[in-house]
């Protein structure tokens, strides 16, 4: 079958990439063509346009870029149109992928959404169009199905796929040894994989974390970008930025400072205590503060219902505010403790790996029927 996937950012490049590697387990004719990353582009297929040029994140930046933004909607419904693809599987990334849903759908195609969008969390309306244009939701959070529940829409829950990439990874024997780092203490940066969020949060993380010489500063790299763009926000210093070793990095880690993400939930999975900050364009924090109506952006905290971890947001978002968390983390043994032992509660609630096989049986079920 032929399969047309639409991922517009790292995680969804991450969740696309072992979908791919799952559907082709159960379908040998499988061809996939899509938007997506080097992680979905080494499963094969076709390449149409990598995230690294759609990912823009908050309402300013999104009105800023509406231009981009448009014409990359018409390139993949063109594109779409063009393939004739018997299922277009869209992954997370709402603000572009329901606008090609309700185009599929008027074209008389099959579409699958993988990764519910986060419509409990702020105009829950929304979900009338998603009954509209999405024939089969697969969602990976278990209080999603409830909430689907009460708009009278039925969904498929496949369990986390975050479980599914810890479960698959294979530590590098190497790691420590090959980027010079054997013996030293760690304290890990994740500063996202978009170009904002990295300018506005690598600087802080940085300033934060030199408060603790004693400990090795390690930035994790988003593929998309090259080290020298790194490098303008710590000239004239030795930190090491590693790409596409984030989870050998978090296997080595002693706590993490961590952009609000996918990454929040794999740092937890990881064992790593951390902080989770968040800066974002003004009017797009005020927006997103008068709408959203959730009392916390961490996945980690959302899926447990408390403050597992402290979230510095905005104005919050400080070097000191996030060296005195640090500090909590690296050196007050009850506070590392129980940071600890809810990871383990968590690990309880997430349950086993299994959401990228679970889904592509889905897929291939519900397309076999159409």
């Amino acid at each position: 079958m032929r399969y047309y996937l639409v991922a517009g950012e790292a995680s969804g490049d991450l969740h696309g990439a072992n979908l791919m590697k799952a559907l082709k387990e159960r379908d040998q004719q499988a061809e996939f063509r899509f938007f997506g990353g080097d992680l979905m582009q080494a499963e094969g297929g076709t390449i149409v346009k990598h995230f690294a040029d759609m990912a823009f994140m908050g309402f300013f930046e999104v009105a800023a870029n509406l231009n981009t933004i448009l014409k990359n909607l018409k390139f993949c419904k063109e594109d779409i149109a063009a393939w004739q693809p018997d299922v277009l599987v869209l992954i997370d990334f709402p603000g572009f992928n329901l606008k090609i849903a309700e185009f599929a759908k008027k074209k008389g195609l099959l579409v699958c959404y993988y990764i519910s969008p986060k419509v409990w969390a702020w105009n829950q309306r929304r979900v009338l169009k998603i009954k509209r244009v999405v024939d089969h939701m697969f969602c990976i959070l278990p209080f999603e199905v409830d909430f689907y529940k009460k708009w009278g829409m039925q969904v498929d829950y496949v369990g986390n796929p975050l479980l599914d990439a810890v479960a698959a990874f294979k530590p590098d024997e190497a790691f420590l040894a090959d980027n010079q780092l054997p013996g030293k203490k760690i304290i890990a940066l994740l500063p996202g994989s978009r170009r904002q969020e990295i300018s506005r949060l690598l600087p802080e993380m940085i300033r934060a974390s030199e408060k603790f010489p004693d400990y090795q500063i390690v930035i994790a790299g988003a593929p998309s970008f090259k080290r020298a763009y790194y490098e303008l926000f710590f000239k004239g210093k030795n930190i090491p930025v590693l790409f596409n070793a984030t989870y050998d990095l978090l296997s080595h880690a002693d706590a993490a400072v961590v952009a609000s993400g996918t990454a929040v939930l794999e740092t937890a999975l990881f064992n790593v205590p951390e902080v989770l900050v968040y800066k974002g364009h003004p009017v797009s924090i005020g927006i997103a503060r008068a709408l959203i109506k959730i009392k916390f952006i961490g996945l980690v905290n959302l899926i447990m219902d408390g403050a597992v971890i402290k979230e510095l947001i905005q104005h919050d978002c400080t070097p000191e505010n996030i060296a005195a968390e640090l500090d909590n983390i690296l050196n007050n043994k009850t506070y590392r403790q129980n940071m600890l032992a809810n990871y383990d509660k968590l690990d309880e609630k997430m349950g086993k790996p299994g959401a990228s096989a679970k889904t592509a049986g889905l897929i291939i079920k519900y397309t076999s029927k159409k």
